[in-house]
């Protein structure tokens, strides 16, 4: 199933976003809780929108950092609401001192909803060269936190040496989300082209046929700039959405190993 991460629209209100999102013919919308934008965290008017729309929000991305118990069990009751299927989490950043059992307290959450709580990967950072700025980052350790990940294409950390394929196996059944993001993509800035990740520059339609043989059947994620999406213009906009949707329709929905 192909969503459209909210953050690939930002500028546009949540009613406008579910507009675009129903014109596009996306299976669903990937929530990115943004704390300045009240919309978000107000999960009776997203549920609104979502029965109106006939637009499900399957997916919620919490914040980077910044989180303590009060927010997850905010995210939480948003998911509950909307009947989310995963939530996507970052690992511990060095700077939330306020949730030594961040973990722990993750799996507690995932064991009481019975949906996937994953953790993303993310390009690790260094403070004063040596300080890691996020903990549990290695993708095996990362895996291991909830049973569940998250893979971002353009996040894919090139000081590992690791690529986009190698990230995957490592990751293996313990993918719940990917998120086409494009970063470190074609030249250009927008998906289709070089889905890029790490130290090699796949093609995106690659890496779909790998996932189809493989048998990947959870979610994608379309996480773009929303300049280049084109968040000015909503008929650029429009267009972008859809050669995307029959890039990946052709390359993945449609291809038979």
């Amino acid at each position: 199933m192909l969503l459209l991460s909210t953050s690939s629209l930002k500028g546009y209100g949540i009613h406008k976003i579910f507009t675009i999102v129903k014109k596009s013919g996306y299976d669903g919308i990937d929530l990115v809780i943004d704390e300045k934008n009240y919309d978000t965290l107000d999960e009776v008017y997203l549920n609104d929108l979502s029965q109106a729309f006939k637009v499900p929000i399957l997916s919620i991305t919490a914040p980077e950092k910044g989180l303590n118990k009060t927010k997850i069990d905010k995210i939480v009751k948003i998911a509950e609401t909307l009947n989310a299927q995963v939530i996507n989490f970052f690992p511990p950043h060095i700077s939330d001192k306020s949730m030594p059992n961040f973990t722990k307290y993750l799996n507690k959450i995932k064991k009481d909803l019975k949906i996937s709580i994953t953790l993303q990967n993310v390009e690790q950072k260094f403070m004063l060269f040596v300080i890691a700025e996020y903990k549990n980052a290695n993708l095996l350790e990362l895996k291991k936190i909830t049973g569940d990940s998250a893979l971002n294409i353009s996040s894919i950390d090139k000081t590992t040496g690791i690529d986009l394929i190698k990230a995957t196996d490592m990751l293996g059944g313990t993918i719940k989300n990917i998120y086409l993001s494009d970063k470190n993509g074609s030249k250009g800035g927008l998906l289709p082209g070089n889905a890029g990740g790490g130290v090699s520059y796949l093609p995106l339609e690659s890496f779909f046929m790998k996932l189809k043989s493989s048998g990947y059947n959870s979610f994608f994620t379309l996480q773009v700039n929303p300049k280049e999406l084109g968040v000015d213009k909503e008929e650029k906009v429009m267009y972008n959405l859809d050669v995307i949707k029959k890039y990946f329709t052709k390359h993945f929905i449609d291809y038979k190993p």
